[in-house]
C-alpha cells in the first residue's frame, strides 16, 4: 500500500504550487491597485448619486420610450466626461437613477446630466429654422486672434444644411437667434449664404464652457424635462475603510478555513489550501479585467463564494474518506471519491448559478453587484474543485506523499 517518495514528482508538485502562489500574489497586487485594479462602485469609491424625475410638459409626452432615450443621452454625456462604470438606470416609470463613482468635477457632472440642451435656430420673424436634431457634430474651438472668446463649431446633416442655406439666403443682413433651452445665447447677423451646413456659436464663455456646450449638443437634447429629486455627494473615506475591513475579514476567514482543512484532512487539506489560493487568483483576475464593478454587496458575494469553494473540496474529501473506509486503496479511493462527488458539486453549484442569473436579470443596483461576483466565484470554484484539486491530488499520490488513509484524515 505504501509507495516510496519520488523526488521528480515532488519537484513538479512544488513548482506547480509555487506558480499558484505567485499568481495569487500578482492577482492581489493588481486587483487592489487604485489606478489599474478592480473598478469600485459608488459605495466604495465615492462619487455623485442623483435621482431625476421626468416632468410632464405641454409639447412632450412622458412614456417608456422617452425615458429610455433620456437614459441613453445621459449615458452619452457621462461617457464623454470619462466617468468609469457609471450606473444610469430607470427607477419605476418616471425616474432615472444616476450613480457616478470616483468623480472629479461634481458640479460639472450635475449640470450636464440634467440640462435639456434643446438647440434652436430662430429667424427674425420667430420661425424655427433648424434644431439640434439636425446636428452632425459640435466641437469647441480656441479663440481666434481677433476675438477673446472661443466658439463652438457645428456641422448640420443634409436636411439641416439645406434648411440653413435657405434661411441664410432669405435673411441676409438680419439676425438669426441661437437659442438653447429657451435662452438666447447668440444673435449673429447673416453676412452671406452658408451652403455647406457649417456654422459657429459664439458667446462670452471660456473654453471649458464651450467644450461643455459642444458636449451637450453632440449628445442631443433630452426628449423630456427632468427635475432633480435627490442628490448626494458620497465621500470615498467610509467606503475605502469598509473595503479594508472586508479584505481583512476575508483574509482572517480564509486563514481559519485553511487551518480547519489542514487539521481535518491533513495533506489533502494543504492541497485544498493551494486550490483555494488559485481560486482567489482567478476571481481577482476576472474582476480586474472583465467589465464589472465591485460594490460592498459584491464583496459579500465574494466572501460567500469562498465558503462555497471550500464546500466543494469538503464534499470531495469526504467521498474519498468513505471509499477508504470501505477498504479501497488510496488511488482507487481518490478516483472514486472524485467521481461520486462530481454530481453533487455540479447540482449544488448549478442551482446557485440559476439564482444568480435570476437576481441579475430582475434586480438592480447593488444586488446586481452581489449576483455578478457570486456568479464569477461559483464558476471559478467549480473549476478549481473539479480540475485543479484533482490534478494536485493525483500528483501528490504519484509523488508518494499520500501513502495511507491517515494522510487524508481517516483515523485508524
Amino acid at each position: 500500500m505504501n509507495s516510496p517518495v519520488k523526488p521528480g514528482r515532488v519537484l513538479v508538485l512544488l513548482v506547480l504550487c509555487l506558480l499558484v502562489l505567485i499568481s495569487g500574489y500578482y492577482a492581489f497586487q493588481t486587483a487592489f491597485d487604485r489606478e489599474e485594479g478592480i473598478k469600485r462602485g459608488l459605495d466604495i469609491a465615492g462619487g455623485l448619486y442623483v435621482l431625476m424625475e421626468t416632468v410632464e410638459t405641454g409639447d412632450r409626452d412622458v412614456d417608456d420610450d422617452a425615458v429610455e432615450r433620456a437614459i441613453e443621452i445621459i449615458r452619452n454625456r457621462v461617457d464623454e466626461l470619462g466617468v468609469a462604470e457609471p450606473v444610469i438606470a430607470a427607477q419605476g416609470d418616471d425616474r432615472i437613477r444616476i450613480e457616478l463613482p470616483d468623480l472629479e468635477d461634481v458640479e460639472q457632472a450635475r449640470d450636464i446630466i440634467g440640462r435639456t440642451a434643446l438647440l434652436q435656430f430662430i429667424g427674425p420673424d420667430g420661425e424655427v429654422i433648424v434644431t439640434g436634431a439636425n446636428l452632425d457634430d459640435a466641437r469647441a474651438m480656441r479663440a481666434p486672434e481677433f476675438s477673446p472668446y472661443p466658439y463652438v463649431s457645428i456641422e448640420f446633416d443634409d436636411v439641416g444644411a439645406r434648411l440653413f442655406a435657405e434661411a441664410t439666403a432669405e435673411y441676409i443682413g438680419q439676425p438669426i437667434s441661437i437659442v438653447l433651452d429657451d435662452e438666447v445665447i447668440s444673435e449673429p447677423i447673416v453676412q452671406n449664404v452658408i451652403p455647406d451646413g457649417s456654422g459657429t456659436i459664439t458667446g462670452t464663455f471660456d473654453f471649458e464652457e464651450a467644450a461643455e456646450l459642444a458636449l451637450l449638443l453632440r449628445s442631443g437634447a433630452l426628449p423630456v424635462e427632468l427635475r432633480e429629486l435627490e442628490s448626494r455627494l458620497i465621500g470615498p473615506t467610509l467606503g475605502q475603510r469598509t473595503e479594508e475591513i472586508a479584505v481583512y475579514a476575508a483574509g482572517i476567514g480564509l486563514g481559519l478555513v485553511l487551518l480547519f482543512m489542514i487539521t481535518v484532512y491533513r495533506v489533502a487539506g494543504v492541497i485544498a489550501g493551494i486550490a483555494l489560493i488559485f481560486y482567489m487568483s482567478l476571481v481577482l483576475w476576472a474582476l480586474t479585467y472583465l467589465p464589472t464593478t465591485l460594490t460592498l454587496p459584491g464583496i459579500a458575494g465574494l466572501i460567500l463564494s469562498i465558503g462555497m469553494a471550500v464546500d466543494a473540496n469538503v464534499i470531495i474529501f469526504e467521498r474519498i474518506k468513505d471509499e477508504l473506509r470501505s477498504g479501497r486503496t488510496p488511488r482507487s479511493a481518490m478516483e472514486g471519491g472524485f467521481s461520486r462527488a462530481f454530481r453533487a458539486i455540479i447540482d449544488a453549484n448549478v442551482t446557485t448559478l440559476i439564482v444568480t442569473i435570476v437576481l441579475f436579470t430582475l434586480a438592480d443596483g447593488p444586488v446586481r453587484g452581489f449576483a455578478v461576483t457570486l456568479f464569477i466565484g461559483i464558476i471559478c470554484s467549480m473549476f478549481t474543485a473539479i480540475v485543479l484539486t484533482r490534478i494536485l491530488m493525483r500528483l501528490t499520490f504519484r509523488a508518494g506523499l499520500i501513502r495511507s488513509g491517515a494522510y487524508v484524515g481517516v483515523r485508524g
